[in-house]
């Protein structure tokens, strides 16, 4: 039975629950404490507003991150209940993974990678971006002081590389000098299992989604997935928890059956060729590209001219102007103090934007709100006849 298999962390509890600034235990427990520090974030409440996979949903059915995050969280916790693993941290790790998201999903991290490495900065990996977030960037440049154990199921969850199994590296590393998702490894067994469980969370929903808006038909699932995972998002989370729960053991790690594994990767290529890489989508990054562009630029151009000089911002007469004013001051100290300089304050910035609010900055610098009202109440302008 999958709950007489004994899963134990090599890390001792000491080093999973350590923070990076000591706090005193309450009643809630450290996992617990994590969660709700996650979900009373700013960078967490923007996830509402931020592309899982299509784009600014006019449908209020069509999953957006913070959807995504409460699924990858409640299935992770799943599985680990059956594996007799610690639940409350999976749903911590699950709640804070994609905190790092970039507006417009996957699409906006490739740009914003483009864009960062042309001036020699890494490429965006918003795996590491999550963790700079949690760590830093959050709660006005304090970070949220999470455990490390969470810390560490965040910056290796790397949903993208679909793997049969995995074992946890079970050593403590440094997480602050990760440079790259690629080799990050759980160091627990709960991180593994939210590393499988994000895919788990996404490839049916992914599915009934773009059912939904039409861009591919029911019928059109390969047989060899509907048999095999099902039909629909329940039953292929069913599916995979179960195949899960009932494959792992501490010898093999966390893993899928060959045929259900079988099945995940038919999935995956069929997501990928007709949703994520369809022409539809594809479509977005050309115009997301300018808007990107547009934003960047201006911003970098704001704090270039006018540095700690708040008023000069306000010489814009945008709100966008104004509020990152407010932002600058805010966050320079923190900035200086821990990374030495300023040079990626824009780029995180634009990051941490909701696909609204960005929309919402290009608005800004081109017609200005303050210029609309000013516009309505004027009588006369370039723009409308002179009454006499």
């Amino acid at each position: 039975m999958a709950r007489e298999k004994q899963f134990v962390n090599a890390l001792s509890e000491a080093v999973l629950k350590q923070r990076q600034h000591e706090r005193k235990s309450d009643v809630r427990g450290d996992y617990y404490r994590d969660t709700t520090a996650i979900i009373h974030s700013s960078p967490f409440r923007r996830l509402k507003h931020k592309t899982q996979v299509f784009f600014s949903p006019a449908n209020d059915h069509i999953c957006t991150r913070m959807e995504h995050s409460l699924h990858v969280a409640s299935v992770a916790s799943a599985v680990c209940r059956g594996l007799n693993l610690d639940s409350e941290l999976a749903w911590a790790i699950g709640m804070g993974h994609d905190l790092g998201h970039t507006p417009f999903g996957h699409v906006g991290e490739t740009i914003l990678t483009e864009m960062m490495e042309r001036e020699g900065f890494r490429g965006f990996e918003h795996e590491l971006n999550s963790l700079r977030v949690v760590d830093f960037l959050a709660n006005q440049g304090r970070g949220l002081n999470l455990t490390y154990a969470v810390r560490d199921g965040i910056a290796c969850h790397n949903g993208e590389v679909f793997e049969q199994t995995l074992i946890p590296t079970g050593q403590e590393k440094d997480l602050s000098a990760l440079k790259s998702r690629k080799d990050a490894v759980p160091a627990t067994w709960e991180g593994a299992v939210v590393r499988f469980c994000d895919q788990a969370a996404y490839l049916g929903r992914d599915f009934e989604d773009a059912c939904r808006l039409s861009i591919i038909e029911k019928e059109s699932l390969p047989e060899l997935v509907g048999e095999r995972l099902g039909k629909n998002n329940a039953s292929i989370i069913n599916t995979l928890v179960n195949d899960l729960i009932d494959t792992s053991s501490p010898e093999r790690g966390i893993a899928f059956s060959d045929p259900i594994f079988e099945a995940v990767l038919e999935m995956k290529e069929f997501n990928y060729k007709n949703i994520y890489l369809s022409p539809l989508l594809q479509g977005y990054g050309p115009y997301f590209k300018r808007l990107f562009v547009l934003v960047v630029d201006y911003l970098k151009g704001l704090l270039k001219n006018y540095q700690l000089n708040e008023a000069l911002y306000h010489t814009e007469k945008n709100m966008l102007a104004s509020g990152f004013a407010h932002h600058v001051s805010e966050m320079y100290d923190p900035y200086i103090k821990h990374d030495g300089n300023i040079e990626r304050l824009v780029y995180d910035y634009v990051a941490g934007m909701s696909d609204n609010f960005c929309l919402d900055c290009a608005n800004e610098i081109l017609k200005p709100e303050r210029l609309n009202e000013e516009i309505e109440k004027s009588i006369t302008g370039k723009w409308f006849d002179v009454k006499h």
